[in-house]
């Protein structure tokens, strides 16, 4: 769902800028590109945390295990759902993967690093069932805490041309 906000939002960029000009004030704001790029990494994230979390919990994975499968299957999702829609827009495979790595690598890395100190910070959450609040109310804790610590971050990258902003000025 946030991808296709943040592809939608690409489509209306290139529309707008195409075929109106441009305006002073219909360029997005720094603060809105920052939040779109948080929402779409994070979703990537989301995706292989919560796979990874769930199949290391029904494994009965060690906490260890579990979270290095949860940030393995992250940056994979992350990437791959940068990487999709580059891929359809005509990019190879090789011009894709390195867009995303330089779009993604810090954001999905510092979502990463939050996501799973709060889950290991919670009593019991990595040791919670799949089917209790305590597993899921911490992930999505988790996963919120990380968003809002990586939008900094996605701020400061995208008003440096970094970032999310290496993706932009490829459409």
């Amino acid at each position: 769902m946030n991808h296709d906000m943040h592809a939608g939002h690409h489509a209306h960029d290139r529309h707008g800028q195409a075929g109106h000009g441009t305006h002073a004030g219909a360029a997005p704001s720094l603060d809105r590109i920052a939040f779109l790029a948080t929402l779409h990494c994070l979703a990537g994230c989301a995706v292989g945390e919560v796979a990874g979390m769930v199949i290391g919990t029904a494994l009965g994975l060690s906490n260890g295990e579990t979270i290095a499968l949860a940030v393995t299957l992250a940056f994979i999702s992350g990437y791959a759902f940068t990487m999709i829609p580059l891929l359809k827009a005509g990019y190879g495979l090789r011009g894709a993967s390195r867009l995303a790595l330089m779009a993604d690598t810090a954001s999905i890395a510092v979502m990463e690093v939050v996501d799973n100190l709060v889950m290991l910070a919670i009593p019991g959450a990595m040791d919670a069932p799949l089917t209790s609040f305590l597993f899921w109310g911490s992930l999505a804790l988790a996963l919120a805490i990380a968003g809002v610590v990586a939008f900094p971050l996605n701020r400061w990258l995208i008003a440096r041309g970094q970032g999310h902003a290496v993706v932009h000025a490829r459409h």
